[in-house]
């Protein structure tokens, strides 16, 4: 992933109850943001502090685009997606870091 690549990710409680789905240009500082509960909103209020899943985009309007989809499906589908890139629905932040440092 490039820094300069756009990003689609979905945060989750430490007990996957709660999913939030959400995008940046910046994944990794957004994605320490939502750790540090550095953002107001539905990501603090319920405990969102643990990557489950991330993709990378070519661009922003790609990135809105699987944004929306990914906010249109139920849980399930949501959540085999979620478990076919993290089956064990691990936090995923240090292996996103990696890609970043290592691009």
């Amino acid at each position: 992933m490039s820094d300069d690549s756009c990003g689609v990710y979905i945060m989750s409680d430490i007990s996957n109850n709660v999913l939030y789905i959400g995008m940046s240009t910046q994944l990794p500082e957004r994605i320490q943001q939502h750790k540090d509960k550095l953002v107001a909103g539905f990501t603090s209020k319920y405990n969102c502090t643990k990557l489950v899943y991330f993709e990378s985009t070519p661009d922003r309007e790609t990135a809105l685009f699987r944004e929306k989809q990914l906010k249109g499906w139920n849980r399930a589908k949501k959540a085999e997606l979620i478990a076919k890139m993290n089956p064990r629905w691990e936090d995923l932040f240090e292996k996103l870091i990696g890609l970043v440092v290592g691009s």
